[in-house]
């Protein structure tokens, strides 16, 4: 039986055809993104969820340009100001995946309000920090909680159809970048206020709570979202897809539910045996996935770690110019979601080979940079970078997803995040080491790291050459 063509599916209406009735055969037609009768209400959630990224990173944003600066100003010498920046990094490490794992237990609802209100309390602390100390204080809750558009994915990967599912999560990308695009512009007018750090805290602390407040409001009788324990496989949630236990998982029990919905375990003896099935995950069947995905974020973080100081000895720029070049590719990649439509049918909808192209181009784009003597060749190269980076990360999410098959979503975009976060910690120390031999050197190892990405990919293409639904029939 086909993805997207079960009789009784439950897949969204607005993004999917409507839910059948009894006796009638779903259409075959609906386009990704077109509303299907009696969908405005499905379609309000998403947009909901679409508004939740765009503020979530418009806050964060606004203030995260302004930490050295901060930081440096409280007289942390720069040895501290560094040891407090990657404490961010680290904790988002452990978190991501515990985090994730959690809100497939306890629900999306719970967990997305508790992390968007511990995130508030953070930035309501660096709003108030006189000293390191306080500032140090204030990344602990961000660094575990600040995991919003982990759980959004998810809840977006189990409201929708694996054929949707990266048109719908692009959408979703696209929002939250353009949040991150107007972030810093206004971050960077109230900073030159009298104590306009403090005010762009407080701000982005109002940000957080206006997000609560829609969360919290959310027509989530609209989806009927079950806030109640939704076990180890979220294919289990009838209420979330609708799906029937044998369609996903052949009808095998869920460990710590029962038929009727009742836990027969604590939650914590679920979250760690979800971590035990994830703890396979990484070591067998989707290590080259995980591989490919920290690859990749290395080699785009080392492109972007020395770029203003770089273009300024190689060209000359002012950082000024510098940080409109960044604006402007930033603004490109938020445009990418819009094309990620006609790429996947020009594609026949295979993430595989659209994440190998594109990682493809990122490799070509990294050595043009490396190797660029004018600002034209750099303008061409961030232009280009910033679509196919963008569209990189859509598909490795869903790759994770397609593969990941009927284990539970939130766990797997968090063991995603983990990946990146060591990337995050990875990235400055490379950056250091070879900047140490030329301005070019982070891209041109960058470059280095997806060439090793594309190759891992491509010996792995035939055993990831099925569709997503042969994938899913053979669980």
């Amino acid at each position: 039986m086909e993805l997207g063509h079960r009789p009784g599916s439950g897949s969204v209406p607005g993004l999917t055809a409507a839910t059948p009735k009894p006796g009638q055969e779903p259409s075959e037609g609906a386009e990704a993104g077109t509303p299907a009768p009696g969908a405005p209400r499905h379609r309000r959630f998403l947009l909901c969820l679409y508004l939740v990224g765009f503020l979530d990173l418009f806050g964060v944003s606004m203030v995260v340009p302004l930490l050295s600066l901060h930081v440096k100003s409280l007289g942390a010498s720069p040895t501290v100001a560094g040891i407090v920046g990657s404490s961010y990094g680290i904790l988002q490490l452990f978190s991501s995946t515990l985090v994730g794992c959690w809100s497939d237990v306890t629900g999306r609802r719970t967990s997305l309000l508790v992390c968007i209100l511990f995130s508030a309390l953070g930035y309501l602390i660096l709003g108030a920090s006189t000293n390191v100390f306080l500032f140090a204080l204030a990344r602990v809750p961000v660094g575990i909680f600040k995991h919003t558009l982990t759980i959004s994915r998810a809840l977006l990967s189990d409201l929708v159809s694996e054929k949707e599912r990266p048109l719908v999560i692009g959408q979703f990308n696209t929002a939250s970048s353009v949040g991150f695009i107007l972030g810093p512009m206004v971050g960077g007018c109230l900073t030159e206020l009298d104590g306009g750090f403090y005010l762009t805290c407080f701000i982005c602390f109002s940000v957080f709570m206006l997000n609560a407040g829609l969360v919290w409001l959310f027509p989530w009788s609209d989806i009927k979202v079950n806030s109640t324990k939704n076990g180890l496989l979220l294919s289990k949630n009838r209420a979330l897809s609708g799906k029937t236990d044998c369609e996903v998982q052949e009808g095998s029990p869920t460990p710590g539910s029962t038929a009727h919905g009742k836990t027969a375990g604590l939650p914590w003896t679920e979250v760690v045996s979800t971590l035990r099935v994830i703890r396979t995950l990484l070591f067998s069947d989707m290590w080259d996935i995980f591989l490919v995905r920290l690859l990749m974020a290395v080699a785009v973080m080392l492109y972007y770690s020395n770029f203003v100081l770089a273009l300024e000895e190689r060209f000359g720029v002012s950082p000024k110019t510098t940080g409109y070049l960044i604006s402007y590719s930033s603004a490109l990649g938020a445009l990418a979601g819009f094309a990620l439509g006609p790429i996947m049918r020009l594609y026949g909808r295979d993430c595989h080979r659209i994440l190998l192209h594109a990682n493809t181009l990122t490799f070509l784009l990294l050595l043009l940079y490396s190797a660029a003597r004018t600002m034209a060749a750099v303008v061409l190269s961030s232009t280009l970078l910033s679509f196919s980076s963008a569209i990189g990360r859509t598909c490795i999410t869903d790759l994770q997803l397609t593969v990941g098959g009927a284990r539970a979503s939130g766990t797997l975009i968090g063991v995603g995040q983990s990946v990146t976060a060591v990337g995050r910690i990875a990235a400055p120390l490379l950056s250091g080491v070879a900047q140490e031999v030329s301005p070019c050197g982070p891209p041109s190892l960058g470059a280095a790291l997806a060439l090793v990405a594309i190759f891992i990919m491509s010996l792995n293409n035939p055993r990831r050459g099925g569709t997503g639904s042969d994938r899913l029939k053979s669980e």
